[in-house]
């Protein structure tokens, strides 16, 4: 026998049983989850005037240290985890060096200012909160499992290398 929930105003997911779940179409859940929580992330980013694109390209600085980063290499750092494109980065990059968050040195190459620094740390901040809500109520166990299942999906779907054809 196979019993039902009824949804609550509460928890509207809860209206199915584990057979309706299975059914469930992946490609929809993963895009509203994907949507979801970007909108969530780039919000609270807009409410502090850093979007997505720079946060990642203060990072990318960061990590390359004191040689600093030539701007074609945050596009080749981030094009294998991320489908942005090179106007996206270039206008995200013009942005931080405007702001004074970014400097250029004689070879062009990129470094993080003491302003740079102060935004990505305030911007960590951030998105460590954005996790944690994020994350509300769901385990490290329950997160690595769907990881793991998401995962062998793409592999099952011609994995990530697919994407960039």
């Amino acid at each position: 026998m196979t019993t039902t929930t009824q949804p609550s105003p509460a928890d509207p997911y809860a209206a199915t049983d584990f057979a309706s779940l299975a059914a469930q179409p992946i490609g929809y859940w993963s895009w509203v989850a994907h949507e979801s929580v970007i909108r969530h992330i780039r919000g609270a980013m807009a409410r502090t005037d850093i979007t997505q694109p720079q946060w990642w390209i203060l990072n990318q600085v960061d990590l390359a240290g004191e040689e600093g980063l030539a701007p074609e290499g945050i596009r080749e750092r981030l094009r294998p985890v991320l489908s942005i494109g090179s106007v996206e980065i270039r206008q995200a990059t013009d942005s931080l060096l405007a702001r004074g968050w970014l400097s250029a040195d004689a070879e062009g190459r990129l470094h993080l200012t003491d302003a740079g620094h102060a935004a990505k740390d305030r911007t960590k901040e951030l998105v460590t909160r954005l996790r944690s809500e994020i994350h509300a109520g769901i385990t490290d166990e329950e997160y690595v499992a769907a990881l793991r299942v998401l995962q062998r999906m793409v592999e099952n779907t011609g994995g990530v290398e697919a994407l960039a054809s």
